[in-house]
């Protein structure tokens, strides 16, 4: 194999610089629709929407095209893709809280409708108004989406204060001080009494005459200044400039001229507070990129690139950041520029979790100069240092995180029994307090504060700290994904209600992921939205690391933050592929879909970053994590070899596509769509092709050197694509992707694995490896796993030369009845063949072994084959049952045979939540808690036949999930807060009581959140060989089981276990 195999292209033409013109802009966005709400008191939001009947689709039907109408590629059905885009209807939805009030839709030809607005013309474009009085940021949203209409039309429209308006023109502004739209709500030609008193709503509408010298306006109203720059950005989206267009290098699609019909339509509120990032871990990509790369002048990450990183957030409708805060960066605080650049977008600025007062503790304390940091000893240090802060960042609009970690993200002191931690944590919160209150001329109780009880700081939580009522509680995630605890009842009260920090990357143990995001959109719904049904609708972080990499989990994270409702358990999934189309086009979004699907279900049960399979910081005398062999099996069930196909096949789509992109578009699908799945791809071949090297080399095949060949092309390719990444567009993101992403001597999975050689010498020396085998190669016979009726499966035997020249071989089978897919062969290395049964001919009952012979000169090599056909049952009496087989039985639990619900207890079959793609949840998780012990609870069913009976060890595969709150509805004794309960049973015998949940930073839990699963074992008792019925009953609703196998003595070492035994 030689390296083109691996990469076999050189660098495209897209590589070189481009103009500022060729670097243009394009819709990315899924459809941000929302539907009619019911019950929960929420209000429904303003985006792209759709009715509920469009939910589960991948685009929204929108009204045929005509000649005049156009539409973002994100936006058309399937029976669309055939129609050339400058010929497609553009329709933003608008849905209030019970009905659809208005659209607004954009168009390439006059509409000829009394909303009907000019936008740009080849005769006349628009000016933009803004009032003079009113917030920086109306301005900078106004020149920024003059641009955007330039880059569409080529023809940039004037920005010009309100004062000059005439002719066409678009008015933005605020209700409060743009003082045009005052005079139109006051004339009664617009209706501003939905945006009074409201939080970053908008009004959209075209008036006719609105003013003397103007015959037609377009007024976008913002109810506060984000609620304006907001409305603004809406237009930028539909005509077709995506919020990407900078940071991911969406293009556009230029546009003759462009018609906004605008009859009055008018946003609704979001659905939480604060929507934001936390840049973080920045140490690899970030900060070098902006230090040598974007921003060299000041060799840091600063006011530039901040501006930039704020303009997005706008564009994506967040209002929320946490800056880098690592010692490699230069503080936000310390750089003046950088506060004024995040205010005049509008942007609240706040702190993570461990950052007091808008504190970097990383790199701003100097104990040299401020003492210690220990709040005992340096109480009045601490709160000096605290209180400049606040008054030096006061006239700005923050978050202010109340807390008290060690320094950058260490524990507290240690030292401390608990009762002293919290009394420690209580003087120091409320210290902050009065330092907030003495510091802003505000009552405290209207100053937005959060508290997040990160790792150590939840126990200081749970044994009695007290928190004001309107301080917001911001609850995280364990780091991987998995909310740790939310609102109980008591909390759910709080005047401050709650809030989430979440990750979809990490630095930290057990292993970081740090590469690039395939956290699941599946896995963000499931915990997002109990969090959000359980009053977390406050505040939402997201550590995104260096933001490139996660560009689609940021934007879902932003969307499902604006308008939660939008999004159900089914339509959620689709989310990257439609994100996707709406960049690429729709016509891709049958391929981006398997593409995006297959890549998040591969990466679920191990992320590339996990394969070299060891930890971080696991001794500290060695910190480096020591790559070893995978559990992923390279004999048993073809495991490995299932998941080397399935990445070869998605990384071929990749590369295919990538020549079938656009030129102009190709920079955003090397980013979003290529390098990841050939990212992952080539470091799966190189971490199970160092496997199988290493493996071979103790078998002696001459195959050896080809496999080490091989990895080592892949591990070259990882470092090409890579570079490649960094050349796009001449250079503009170098120094912002590496595969070594975390700090030295730490990761390794990155590394060339350890690879071995062997000199093939002498003649070819024949040698077998069949399917299922014992791989220590302690038998001195070969035998393959029982071929039954049943299931009808096929295995694979290999057949490998251990010497050198040419292995010419023959394979006989001792019955007509046994099937084999090659007979005779030459192989200089290896081949392989298939075995399987001719079941109209085989014998039925008793059969004594068969064999297959194999010959290579004077070499004779058998393999014994068993056969198990009884009389009875039939096959077609087991058909749609799982039977055991070769001593196991496998189930996917999305696949029950009846399920037992009750009102408040619904069980649901969820997509790519599971390690084999679909998952089962049991009810909804903020449902009551079950008696997992009565006779009635909601239960899944499954009917299997066995043809053992005695003692069956029931391993449960299950999504590694925590208890909902602290405040659960106990209705049994030994239920507790640490644990979550559910039930198994076979037939009408015994319970067992596994649980989803570990203790934090224990070996299960390492385990489970590195393979997003946790895998129980229950001992059960089955009376008699026949059908019988297993049960897994709900206890904490909400879990989610993944399959289900049932060993009787025979299950295989492996990764997954054994695919599905279901009679078919």
């Amino acid at each position: 194999m030689n390296s083109q195999d691996v990469f076999p292209y050189p660098p495209y033409p897209f590589f070189r610089a481009a103009s500022r013109t060729a670097s243009v802009r394009h819709p990315h966005r899924a459809n941000r629709g929302t539907d009619t709400l019911s019950g929960s008191g929420a209000t429904s939001r303003n985006r792209v929407c759709l009715p509920n009947k469009y939910n589960s689709l991948p685009f929204a039907p929108v009204a045929a095209a005509n000649a005049s109408g156009f539409a973002p590629k994100r936006l058309l059905s399937h029976t669309q893709y055939h129609t050339p885009m400058k010929y497609q209807l553009l329709i933003l939805t608008l849905l209030s809280a019970a009905t659809l009030r208005a659209q607004v839709a954009v168009h390439e030809k006059n509409p000829g409708t009394r909303q009907a607005f000019g936008l740009s013309t080849p005769q006349r474009t628009a000016a933009v108004c803004y009032d003079e009085n009113d917030a920086e940021v109306v301005k900078r949203a106004a020149v920024l989406f003059a641009a955007d209409v330039e880059a569409v039309t080529g023809r940039r429209p004037r920005v010009i204060p309100a004062t000059n308006a005439r002719g066409p023109v678009v008015i933005v502004g605020t209700i409060e001080k743009c003082g045009l739209i005052r005079r139109l709500a006051e004339a009664g030609k617009i209706d501003t009494a939905p945006l009074e008193g409201a939080w970053e709503r908008y009004l959209i509408q075209t008036v006719v005459n609105p003013l003397p010298g103007v015959t037609r306006a377009l007024v976008v109203a913002g109810s506060d200044r984000r609620g304006a720059a907001y409305g603004l950005f809406s237009l930028s989206e539909q005509i077709g400039v995506s919020p990407w267009y900078w940071w991911a290098d969406v293009p556009v699609e230029k546009h003759e001229a462009l018609y906004v019909d605008a009859p009055a339509t008018c946003s609704e509120t979001p659905s939480v507070r604060y929507r934001g990032i936390f840049l973080n871990d920045e140490d690899w990509g970030l900060t070098p990129w902006a230090a040598k790369t974007f921003e060299p002048e000041r060799g840091n990450i600063g006011p530039k690139t901040y501006a930039k990183i704020c303009e997005l957030l706008l564009r994506l409708m967040a209002n929320y950041l946490a800056p880098a805060m690592h010692p490699v960066s230069t503080s936000f605080n310390q750089i003046p520029e950088n506060k004024l650049v995040a205010d005049t977008f509008a942007i609240v600025m706040g702190s993570t979790h461990c950052e007091p007062l808008l504190l970097n503790t990383a790199s701003e304390w100097d104990t040299k100069t401020m003492g210690p940091w220990n709040y005992d000893r340096n109480k009045e240090g601490i709160n000096r240092v605290l209180a400049q802060r606040v008054r030096e960042n006061s006239p700005y609009e923050n978050v202010y995180t109340l807390a008290l970690r060690g320094l950058h993200d260490g524990a507290m002191s240690t030292t401390l029994p608990m009762h002293e931690k919290v009394r420690m944590l209580q003087s120091a919160l409320l210290d902050q307090r009065n330092i907030l209150a003495d510091n802003i001329d505000r009552p405290i109780e209207t100053v937005p504060q959060a508290f997040t009880p990160y790792k150590e700081v939840l126990e200081i939580y749970s044994n009695g700290l007290e928190l004001p009522d309107d301080v917001t509680i911001v609850w995280p995630d364990d780091n991987y994904g998995y909310m740790k605890r939310l609102s109980g009842v008591r909390e759910q009260q709080r005047s401050g209600r709650a809030g989430i920090y979440y990750h979809v990357s990490y630095l930290g143990v057990p292993h970081s992921y740090l590469w690039f995001s395939t956290t699941p959109p599946s896995l963000m719904y499931e915990e997002l939205r109990k969090a959000y049904d359980t009053t977390a609708d406050r505040l939402w972080l997201v550590n995104c690391g260096d933001l490139k990499g996660s560009e689609m989990q940021v934007s879902l994270f932003l969307d499902m933050a604006w308008d939660i409702d939008r999004f159900t358990a089914d339509n959620v999934v689709t989310y990257p592929a439609r994100w996707l189309a709406g960049i690429f086009g729709g016509e891709y979004y049958g391929r981006l879909e398997h593409l995006t699907r297959e890549h998040l279900r591969l990466a679920f049960p191990r992320k590339p970053e996990y394969m070299g399979w060891g930890y971080h910081w696991n001794r500290f005398d060695n910190n480096c994590e020591q790559p070893t062999d995978t559990d992923f099996s390279l004999v048993n069930y073809n495991e490995a070899g299932r998941r080397l196909d399935a990445y070869r096949q998605l990384g071929a789509e990749a590369e295919a596509l990538l020549h079938e992109i656009g030129e102009a578009a190709r920079p955003a699908f090397y980013q979003l769509v290529y390098y990841p799945v050939r990212g992952a791809e080539l470091m799966n071949r190189m971490t199970l092709g160092g496997q199988r090297n290493r493996w071979y080399a103790r078998q002696g095949r001459a195959a050896t050197n080809a496999v080490r060949d091989e990895v080592r092309n892949c591990y070259d390719s990882l470092h090409t694509i890579t570079d490649g990444y960094n050349a796009l567009l001449g250079g503009k993101w170098n120094h912002m992707m590496s595969m070594r992403q975390n700090y030295d001597g730490v990761s390794a999975y990155f590394e060339l694995p350890r690879l071995e050689s062997r000199d093939a010498a002498g003649g070819p020396v024949l040698a077998l490896q069949v399917e299922g085998e014992d791989i220590t190669g302690a038998r001195n016979f070969h035998a393959l796993p029982a071929f039954d009726n049943y299931l009808r499966q096929t295995y694979r035997i290999e057949i490998y030369n251990r010497g050198g020249g040419t292995l010419a071989w023959t394979a006989t089978p001792s019955h007509p009845w046994i099937r084999i897919s090659q007979s005779a062969g030459q192989t200089p290395t290896e081949a392989c063949i298939t075995v399987g049964i001719d079941w109209e001919k085989a014998p039925v009952g008793a059969v004594p072994p068969a064999e297959i012979v194999f010959r290579a000169g004077e070499q004779t090599e058998k393999v014994l084959l068993s056969l198990f056909n009884p009389a009875a049952p039939t096959r077609e009496e087991l058909r749609g049952l799982y039977v055991e087989s070769n001593g196991c039985v496998s189930i996917p639990a999305a696949g029950y045979h009846r399920v037992r619900e009750n009102e408040r207890i619904k069980i649901t079959v969820v997509e790519d939540l599971g390690i084999d793609g679909q998952a089962l949840q049991l009810g909804n998780p903020v449902a009551p808690l079950q008696i997992f012990r009565s006779p009635n609870v909601p239960n899944a069913e499954y009917d299997f036949y066995a043809f053992d009976a005695g003692s069956v060890d029931v391993y449960t595969y299950v999504l590694p999930t925590f208890p909902l709150h602290a405040d659960r509805d106990f209705r049994i004794g030994e239920n507790t807060n640490t644990d979550t309960k559910y039930s198994v049973q076979i037939d009408d015998g015994a319970l067992a009581t596994p649980s989803s949940s570990h203790t934090e930073y224990s070996q299960v839990w390492f385990e489970s959140v590195l393979r997003n699963c946790v895998v129980n074992k229950s001992t059960l008792h089955i009376g008699k060989p026949g059908r019988h019925t297993l049960r897994i009953r709900v206890g904490d609703p909400g879990l989610v089981v993944q399959k289900i196998v049932l060993d009787f003595g025979g299950m295989k070492r492996s990764y997954l276990g054994p695919q599905t035994t279901r009679v078919e």
